[in-house]
C-alpha cells in the first residue's frame, strides 16, 4: 500500500492513505502523539471498510512521512512546566491541516475518529468547522484543562528517557511503554507492536521518527484549556475512555463528554491507553453507532 501526499496551501506536506470504496462516506482517522497513519490497527480499518466507509488516515505534521516543521524543540523543562515556545504551533494548526487534506481530496463532510492527541485535533475541527464534520469519536483524549486528564508520574518518567538511537532501541522502548500503558485485560500483540515500531522507524527515516514529538507536545500545551470551545460542537459525539489509562486519566474523557452537549460517554473497564486487538470491534461498533442514524444510513 503506497503513500500519497498533499501539499497544503501555506502549510506542510501531508502524507495520507485511503482505503475502502471510493464512493463510501468519508471517515478520517487522526493519530496521537508521535504516531503515524500505520498506528491504526488493520482490523479496525477493515471493520470500517466492511461498514461501507471510505477510510482516510494521515500522518500529522511532525510525524511519519509528513513534513517536519522547521522550528526549535521546546526543552524538557519547558515541557515539564507546560510553557511552550512563543512561536509554537497549536492544535488549531493541526486541525487546519486536517481540513486542508479534506479540501485536497474534495471531501465536503466526514466522520472524524481521533485517539489521544488525535482526539484533541478532531475536537478542534468539529468545534471550528461544524459544517465539515458528520460525527465525532474521541478516544482516550481530554479537554486541555490542567486539572483533568493528566498522565501518571510513572508515564512522565518513561517519556523523559533518551530517544532511541537505533531500530532495536526503538522496538524495546515501544514495547516497554506499551506494556506500561496497556492492560492485562486487553493485552497487546507483541509481534504486531514490534512490526509497527520497526515500520515507523523505517517510514520516518530512523531517528527522525521521534524528532517532532516535543513540538507536538508544545502544540497541546499552547492550546490550553479548550473546554469552552468544545461547547460549540454540535455533531453526534461519542467519547470513549478506559478506567486504567496512565497517559490520559479518565477524568479527561469525562470532562470532554461533559463539555460537548449531547455527547455519549463510554468508559471501558480494563482499557488503558492502547487500542489492543480485543478492543477493535468494540471501537468500530461505537463509531458506527454514532455515525449511523437509526435506519442504518450514514448521517
Amino acid at each position: 500500500m503506497s503513500d500519497s501526499f498533499a501539499d497544503l496551501p501555506g502549510g506542510p506536506r501531508i502524507c495520507y492513505r485511503e482505503d475502502g470504496p471510493a464512493d463510501g462516506v468519508p471517515l478520517v482517522l487522526i493519530a496521537g502523539l508521535g504516531l503515524d497513519l500505520t498506528s491504526w490497527p488493520r482490523p479496525m480499518i477493515e471493520g470500517f471498510i466492511g461498514r461501507g466507509f471510505r477510510v482516510i488516515r494521515f500522518d500529522n505534521r511532525d510525524a511519519g512521512c509528513s513534513d517536519r516543521i522547521k522550528a526549535p524543540n521546546p526543552g524538557k523543562l519547558r515541557q515539564l512546566l507546560a510553557r511552550p515556545l512563543p512561536d509554537a504551533y497549536d492544535l488549531g494548526y493541526m486541525a487546519a491541516d486536517t481540513v486542508g487534506l479534506l479540501d485536497h481530496l474534495d471531501v465536503e463532510k466526514a466522520h472524524l475518529v481521533g485517539m489521544s492527541m488525535g482526539g484533541m485535533i478532531a475536537q478542534t475541527v468539529a468545534a471550528r468547522n461544524p459544517g465539515r464534520v458528520l460525527s465525532l469519536t474521541s478516544i482516550f483524549s481530554t479537554t486541555g484543562h490542567r486539572r483533568v486528564g493528566q498522565p501518571a508520574k510513572s508515564t512522565l518518567l518513561r517519556m523523559a528517557r533518551r530517544p532511541a538511537q537505533t531500530v532495536e532501541e526503538s522496538v524495546v522502548g515501544h514495547l516497554s511503554l506499551m506494556g506500561h500503558l496497556g492492560s492485562a485485560t486487553f493485552p497487546l500483540d507483541k509481534d504486531v507492536e514490534t512490526a509497527w515500531a520497526e515500520g515507523l522507524w523505517e517510514r520516518a527515516g530512523g531517528r527522525r521518527a521521534r524528532s517532532g514529538i516535543a513540538r507536538q507536545i508544545g502544540a497541546i500545551q499552547a492550546s490550553g484549556d479548550r473546554t469552552a470551545e468544545l461547547a460549540r460542537i454540535t455533531c453526534p459525539t461519542v467519547v470513549v475512555h478506559g478506567d486504567t489509562d496512565r497517559m490520559v486519566h479518565r477524568s479527561g474523557g469525562r470532562a470532554t463528554a461533559k463539555a460537548i452537549k449531547g455527547a455519549r460517554y463510554v468508559e471501558i473497564p480494563g482499557m488503558g491507553h492502547h487500542i489492543a486487538p480485543d478492543l477493535v470491534e468494540r471501537l468500530v461498533e461505537l463509531t458506527a453507532e454514532v455515525a449511523l442514524d437509526p435506519a442504518g444510513e450514514t448521517r
